[in-house]
């Protein structure tokens, strides 16, 4: 199984920054597709970034993020990572990674097999 643990949430203030961490363990082959995902209370969860683990298509992001945030990966240390720049109080939510296996690398969540528990980003 694999295994996704996040950190480096936080609280900071409006025009911040903060790099999410997702430490990936277990048995990925590297051909699978990360997207770190969000979810505000009462809102429904949302990929903000997604890419494929052996690099070549482009990296997504969704227009909420696009110029603020940028997702990476150290492949030596298994870890993924989201630098969150500029930030705004509407950043505010539990931020997750997620990794997919199977063919389809969507944008729902649906298509994803295993999931961090998450990290809080409060943005005030």
């Amino acid at each position: 199984d694999v295994q996704l643990v996040e950190s480096g949430g936080g609280s900071v203030q409006a025009g911040g920054s903060l790099i999410l961490s997702c430490t990936v363990s277990g048995g990925t082959n590297g051909n699978d597709c990360v997207a770190w995902f969000r979810q505000a209370p009462g809102k429904e969860r949302e990929a903000v970034a997604r890419f494929f683990r052996r690099g070549g298509d482009k990296t997504y992001y969704s227009d909420s993020v696009r110029g603020r945030f940028t997702a990476s990966q150290d492949f030596v240390e298994n870890t993924i990572y989201l630098q969150m720049s500029n930030l705004k109080p509407e950043d505010s939510a539990m931020y997750y990674c997620a990794v997919a296996t199977g063919v389809v690398c969507g944008l729902e969540s649906h298509w994803y097999d295993y999931w961090g528990r998450g990290t809080q980003v409060t943005v005030s």
